[in-house]
């Protein structure tokens, strides 16, 4: 399908001084595509220039407008020398490519250097004129959509969902090619961001081919990553589900996401009425070595972890034909598909029915074994093996597919760490082809899935488990068997039956390794991972019982390979579900009762949990409703009993064999504290810190038992880099330093937001990084949301009981950030921003409603009425069209970090530039909001002795048009367009 694009500049505005003599600057614009280029005058002396050229035209086929971006320069013209560069700006052309896309790209783009950041704006218009083609053979994927969100995008519904499709393409990375030696920074960096854009718009029109071919046209959960590999290559890959979609044109359809979720899906024909809450499960970890092999490639396989459910009770029988049934359609749906995987973590009702567990797998690669670093096999034969190693286990709880999968990977010199996760499931057919003949299944899905607790029942055959379990019945419906604990990947049904409220759970870890190179690297590494994941989830299972609950969702586990260490970080959000049996308590054993001072200590320690518990369920509000058995017309199941967990590392055979002697005769999860590390692990847990009160604080999109939210939302992402000292680095000082910079950096953001009392942070992301030896690297990035809570706390009103005025001026100086609070009613009163901290170790958050003070470029521009969230709806507003994709990597290189406030200065610099630039492309687009926003990397690298650093930025997510819900009707009764004109939203004002 060949096109036609057409380019025209206005005008610029705030440019740079470029001419020292006039303190003005002689501006013109080279506009490139391909490898055609045009220019457009010189507007001499002026930092306003006004070229308003004519129209650029350049005809291409539309496999060249996927793949490669619109490249706009804006230099300084000199008679006498080589012309100076000012800045660059690329624009994406797909979005123009959709049928009910936006037709032009119109409005002013921040103009961006690598070295200086950005430096002033031009104005450009893009139009796109497609003509049709009926080549059977073109290359091109026009017209499929691609969505960040992972799940339903809001004014869609799923026809079908087809599957996984994923891509991955390589090139050698410009910052290790030999030219480098001779390339300016400036160059350097423009030369790896040139390609990165290429090889974004090639990997998504790859995809967009693979979908049609199923005969689908949109990708949901799309997850684009960079691996940067040094010397062996530059690797763009990316995953995602393939669906068919429609689009709900009905105004009457867009309902808000956050005040009831569930209605918008009971509009959809695909509704089953009594399986609305269909989602995953899993529990403690059971450890299937698949051994280690050294093939030519050196792989060094990672021990996978099945969490599964452990109970107790006697098997249950009702389900049996149905399940049968169900699987062999399932089965005969999914059998087609290479990989059965789904990158969705919220699913259309009735999709998901039952959830086996959630595996993982990893494995350790030599990136140096690669023959040809310019091929892609060697890679996707290793995430092949991966992904059929998850199958594999998937299968053997009895489930054909995989939900909430992910994929991730952590590089150190020539070491890369491959980890894939994901919830092994059972899918209903409807949703996954056409012509099944549903009248039977959808009668049996009716008499045999209760709402709320159809997803906890377990999906594979009890007396043939693949590993001991306890299981116990439903709590809810008395019919099905259901795992004591449940653990998954993905978000939280809508009608789950909740107790209480729910709370962010993190587990993390810090272990030394020894400094080696190539194989003896890789086999210490993959010696300890196995010892990690156990770790991990120990941790998370004590603190899941410390909080009273018995369920995690959204769980994310991260493990980053360092020079010297390897550290592993785990996030998910703890609740109570009323499905499964009450939690047990967990007791302190000892094996040395002799001592009547150790036996004191123990009993002290028992009492403090004991309490910790007790107050933790008064804090999130757990009080389970009694069970009468008039009631429920069945008996009681059998009394709760746990499996027992030893913490220590060094148990004999004779243990082992008391272990499983003692399954079902314990009635709480045992911790034994017979060596330090135990006690060690006791005492983090009775240091670990609930959130001040009336803040609560999630990583799932919707923070569970609470529904009345408001419209006031505070996007905000912070960068903390701390230098470990080399002296006396030890596993227990590491482990310290890393509980306390992320104990700190929540801290800190309560502190921030405490005018905003009550709320709740939604969708809280960490990602830990080690760029360099001794440098520990924590990102996070979330949603302040506040909710109406007329029987709040008595203690939390008091907190906010100054006007919005006062407590802007009295909290001016603590605020390392500008926060923006304001209703509906009120204007909005935007705190003023600080300076940076200067302090190195402290990197102070970048408010996502906040642009960059350094570029007064962007005092006039529109981009501030665009909101960002990284959620995939906006409280108390509907969103009524999306626009394609923001999928950007910027560089960012300084010379003299000292100068620009030091680490912190130069990162929430970076920051800030990068939140206006996103905001520019969107409003260009049309749009008023970006929806599903991620920070996928940021990579930081830093030399203190050359007072240089380095920053590598990935960001995505959807451009969409919302409207508030009290103007929805005023906008209906107006013209079309007034869809798209920027509303208040309730915050978002530039300072």
């Amino acid at each position: 399908m060949p096109g036609k694009l057409k380019v025209k500049i206005v005008a610029g505005r705030h440019l740079p001084v470029m001419d020292r003599a006039s303190d003005l600057t002689d501006a013109f614009v080279e506009v490139k595509f391909g490898n055609t280029t045009f220019k457009t005058d010189v507007f001499l002396k002026s930092l306003n220039p006004q070229w308003n050229s004519e129209w650029f035209k350049f005809e291409v086929d539309d496999e060249d407008l996927q793949d490669e971006p619109l490249q706009i320069t804006v230099l300084d013209h000199d008679t006498y020398s080589a012309n100076d560069a000012i800045g660059k700006v690329y624009i994406d052309i797909d979005p123009l490519l959709y049928s009910e896309a936006a037709t032009v790209i119109s409005g002013w783009f921040p103009i961006y250097d690598t070295i200086h950041g950005i430096r002033g704006e031009i104005n450009v218009v893009v139009k796109v004129d497609l003509f049709n083609d009926l080549n059977r053979f073109r290359q091109s994927s026009c017209g499929v959509k691609f969505f960040c969100t992972t799940s339903i995008p809001k004014c869609y519904r799923a026809v079908i969902i087809h599957g996984f499709v994923e891509e991955l393409v390589v090139n050698e990375d410009p910052e290790y090619q030999w030219i480098d030696r001779i390339r300016t920074p400036r160059a350097s960096n423009e030369a790896r961001q040139r390609l990165i854009s290429l090889m974004s718009g090639e990997l998504q029109r790859k995809i967009g081919l693979k979908v049609l071919e199923m005969r689908g046209n949109a990708v949901v959960g799309y997850l684009q990553c960079f691996d940067l590999e040094g010397e062996s290559g530059l690797v763009v890959r990316a995953i995602g589900t393939a669906c068919t979609l429609d689009k709900l044109s009905s105004p009457a359809a867009f309902l808000p996401a956050c005040s009831s979720p569930s209605k918008e899906m009971k509009e959809s024909p695909l509704v089953h009425p009594a399986s609305h809450g269909c989602r995953s499960t899993h529990n403690s970890p059971i450890h299937t070595a698949t051994g280690s092999r050294l093939t030519q490639n050196f792989s060094v396989s990672v021990p996978t972890l099945i969490y599964t459910g452990m109970g107790s009770g006697s098997a249950g029988k009702e389900g049996g034909p149905f399940k049968a049934l169900l699987r062999q359609q399932t089965q005969s749906a999914l059998e087609q598909r290479e990989f059965p995987f789904f990158t969705l973590t919220a699913f259309p009702p009735g999709f998901l029915v039952h959830v086996g567990g959630v595996v993982s797998a990893r494995s350790v690669k030599l990136l140096d074994r690669i023959h040809n670093p310019d091929e892609p096999e060697t890679r996707d034969a290793w995430w092949a093996e991966i992904r059929q190693e998850i199958k594999s286990h998937a299968k053997a709880l009895g489930c054909h597919a995989v939900v909430g999968y992910s994929e991730s990977t952590s590089i150190c010199e020539e070491v890369c760490i491959l980890s894939a996760s994901g919830t092994a499931a059972v899918l209903n057919p409807r949703f996954l082809q056409d012509g099944i003949v549903e009248g039977c299944l959808d009668q049996r899905l009716d008499e045999n899935m209760p709402v709320g607790c159809g997803f906890c029942h377990i999906p594979y055959d009890e007396l043939n488990m693949p590993f001991p379990a306890h299981l116990t019945y439903c709590y809810n419906c008395r019919k099905q068997k259901v795992p004591d604990v449940l653990f998954t990947t993905i978000d939280l049904p809508t009608d789950a039956a909740v107790v209480g409220k729910g709370c962010l759970i993190q587990a993390r870890l810090c272990r030394l390794k020894k400094k080696a190179q190539a194989e003896a690297n890789a086999t210490a590494v993959s010696n300890l991972l196995p010892f990690m994941e156990y770790e991990v989830h120990t941790q998370l299972m004590n603190k899941l019982k410390l909080k009273g609950m018995n369920a995690l969702f959204g769980l994310r586990i991260q493990i980053t390979v360092g020079e010297n260490m390897l550290m592993g970080l785990a996030s998910a959000t703890g609740v109570y579900l009323a499905a499964l049996p009450t939690p047990g308590g967990i007791q302190i054993a000892g094996k040395t009762p002799s001592d009547g001072s150790y036996e004191q200590h123990v009993s002290h320690v028992q009492k403090k949990i004991n309490d910790t518990i007790a107050k933790n369920k008064e804090l999130y509000e757990i009080s389970p409703p009694e069970i009468s058995e008039e009631i429920i017309g069945s008996p009681i199941p059998e009394p709760r009993q746990r499996s027992r967990l030893l913490r220590s590392q060094s148990e004999s055979s004779d243990e082992v064999t008391e272990l499983d002697l003692s399954h079902g005769k314990k009635d709480a999860f045992v911790l034994e504290i017979d060596d330090t590390d135990a006690m060690e692990d006791v005492h983090s847990l009775l240091t670990d810190v609930p959130p001040p009160s009336g803040f609560y604080s999630c990583n799932t999109e919707i923070m569970p038992g609470i529904n009345n939210w408001t419209s006031e939302i505070q996007m905000f992402t912070s960068v903390r880099v701390i230098r470990l000292s080399s002296l006396n680095l030890t596993n227990q000082a590491l482990n310290k330093n890393f509980n306390d910079l992320c104990e700190n950096l929540l801290k800190s953001l309560y502190f921030k937001l405490r005018s905003m009392i009550p709320c709740c942070l939604c969708h809280v992301n960490f990602t830990v990084s080690l760029p360099e030896d001794e440098l520990i690297q924590v990102t996070v990035t979330a949603v302040a949301i506040t909710f109406d809570k007329n029987q709040a706390l008595q203690t939390a009103k008091t907190h906010v009981e100054k006007p919005l005025q006062r407590a802007s001026t009295d909290n001016e100086e603590l605020l390392q950030f500008p926060l923006e609070l304001c209703s509906d009613s009120l204007p909005p009163h935007p705190f003023p921003p600080v300076k940076a901290v200067t302090v190195e170790k402290a990197s102070p958050a970048a408010d996502g409603n906040f642009r960059n003070r350094s570029a007064p470029s962007c005092a006039n521009s529109t981009v501030g009425v665009v909101k960002m969230t990284p959620l995939s709806f906006i409280p108390g507003a509907k969103i009524t069209k999306y626009l394609g994709i923001i999928n950007m990597f910027f560089i960012r290189e300084t010379t003299s970090l000292r100068e620009e406030g030091g680490v912190s200065g130069f990162l929430h610099a970076f920051i800030a530039e990068v939140f206006a630039m996103v905001r520019a492309h969107v409003a260009a687009l049309g749009g008023n909001a970006v929806v599903s926003y991620i920070m996928k990397q940021c990579v930081f690298m830093e030399n203190p002795n050359k007072n240089q650093a380095q920053c590598l930025i990935n960001v995505s997510g959807d451009a969409v048009v919302f409207v508030r819900e009290s103007d929805l009707e005023v906008v209906s009764t107006q013209q079309p367009t007034a869809l798209c004109q920027p509303l208040c939203t309730g915050g978002d004002v530039t300072t």
